[in-house]
């Protein structure tokens, strides 16, 4: 993001303006649009309002800019060459659509994170630069030639790839399948996405966790879904709960993250396991199972996948390397009967005519690799270790003051705070003493939970992190 010099000989309201002239003059703010109001401006740009206040003036002086009072600050549509009726209301267009914006907290969050690059941040869901595996990827690129044909790949993926996670999916996971039922995608998020738009229609129920990531997945809302929650206790959902929502509102599907929830990071025990392969398969519900924290397990003894005792066909598996290796990569993948992966693999087609082929080799070459293993010791004993030390830290920093229950995988803690807060001024108060989390609210709950991400922030900054979190409550406790 652009920000004045300071040691310019310009003045700092001069840049200011000059650089809004120019955003002006390429289009970016159209005649008629609307401008940030002086004091998100001056927020991100890190000067006083004063400062933003004569850049404005100096605008107005020009006619580039105009202000009316209740109404804010406006690109002028008298300045310019273009016909104010003929100017394309774009403010209309980008609140229009069928696809919902982020909700407001996670917008909320990346601007934050944006704006302050050194926020301490429990917020993002990934892992840290140095727990990827990045040296054993660079070696992998130099040990192999890559393929010199750059065109479109096979609609379903890389076809190596395929190959390789036939057989990671049976050695890591005791899934078995073949690659004709394996459909490549860039990622959860994505193989999430085609399944609410191809598979469903707009006003069918579906069943998800309560608390739930997809409450914080505008795609479900986009879709026209109705969403009916299975609260998650310490051993997960309760199966009776899903025949329970079928004679009430005929749901058509159930969305699960068995394993190392997100966010509270349970586990569905065994019996509930049995419990639901009996309650779907009489009801003939398809169950979409998103796995992407098992191999964290930091015993080294991952939970098998409700995937893995599926002998009718009734789960879509979902899986990427996000969570386990690198979110850059944006490798992700389904496991589906075939008719599905054939008519998901339409759609995707449709959408970005194939993923990236370079990628898609690095990925299936690593997981193949003498590499894959000790970075999945490493990562776990990294994970643990963080955990541990965010644990400690808020023992130290708000004893008797908060509960979790500590998950024995996964990147997350989930935290409920004693004392009901107002989540948004608590966001706020902590983004002001420089730490970010996500709010309980965002996955369904009360705004008495929160959840920390240990993955992403730095060792030594994680206990500086939860004592910056902890004045923010205090000071809202009074």
């Amino acid at each position: 993001m652009w920000k004045p010099d300071r040691n310019s000989k310009k003045a700092l309201y001069e840049q200011i303006a000059d650089h809004l002239e120019q955003r002006i003059s390429y289009g970016e703010f159209p005649p008629g649009s609307l401008l940030p109001s002086e004091r998100k401006l001056a927020e991100q740009l890190g000067v006083n309002r004063s400062t933003v206040v004569l850049a404005f003036a100096e605008l107005r002086s020009l006619g580039i800019i105009e202000s009316r009072t209740g109404s804010g600050t406006r690109v002028s549509t008298s300045k310019w060459e273009a016909t104010p009726k003929h100017t394309p209301n774009w403010s209309r267009f980008a609140e229009g659509g069928s696809f919902l914006p982020n909700p407001p907290f996670m917008r909320r969050i990346r601007e934050a994170l944006i704006q302050q690059p050194d926020l301490i941040d429990f917020a993002s869901g990934e892992l840290a630069a140095d727990l990827a595996p990045t040296i054993e990827l660079a070696q992998l690129m130099k040990e192999h030639k890559y393929t010199s044909y750059l065109g479109y790949d096979n609609p379903q993926g890389s076809t190596l790839l395929r190959q390789e996670l036939v057989d990671y999916l049976q050695r890591y996971r005791g899934i078995r399948t073949t690659e004709s039922s394996i459909l490549i995608t860039s990622g959860s998020q994505q193989s999430l996405y085609l399944i609410t738009q191809c598979l469903l229609s707009p006003g069918d129920a579906v069943a998800v966790e309560d608390p739930s990531y997809c409450y914080s997945l505008p795609m479900f809302q986009s879709a026209g879904l109705r969403l009916f929650r299975l609260p998650v206790d310490e051993h997960g959902i309760q199966p009776d709960d899903v025949r329970s929502l079928y004679k009430k509102h005929r749901i058509k599907m159930v969305f699960l993250n068995p394993n190392f929830h997100n966010p509270t990071g349970t586990v569905l025990c065994e019996e509930r396991r049995q419990q639901l392969r009996d309650v779907t398969s009489e009801l003939g519900l398809p169950i979409v199972e998103d796995d992407p924290f098992s191999l964290t397990a930091y015993d080294g003894l991952p939970p098998k996948p409700l995937k893995a005792l599926d002998d009718i066909g009734s789960i879509l598996y979902i899986g990427s390397f996000s969570k386990i290796a690198a979110s850059g990569l944006r490798i992700g993948w389904m496991v589906a009967p075939n008719s599905i992966v054939s008519r998901l693999a339409d759609a995707r087609q449709q959408m970005d005519f194939g993923l990236s082929i370079i990628p898609q080799q690095v990925a299936g070459q690593f997981i193949g690799s003498h590499y894959f293993e000790p970075h999945l010791d490493r990562l776990r004993m990294e994970l643990r270790f963080k955990r541990d030390l965010l644990i400690e830290a808020l023992e130290k920093e708000l004893p008797g003051q908060i509960h979790y229950k500590v998950p024995d995988g996964g990147l997350h803690l989930w935290c409920k705070l004693f004392k009901k807060m107002n989540d948004s001024k608590l966001l706020e108060e902590s983004i002001k003493r420089g730490v970010v989390f996500v709010p309980g609210s965002v996955y369904g709950s009360d705004s008495d939970f929160v959840r920390f991400t240990f993955a992403r922030p730095k060792t030594e900054d994680i206990g500086r992190g939860i004592s910056l979190f902890s004045e923010a409550y205090r000071e809202l406790n009074g």
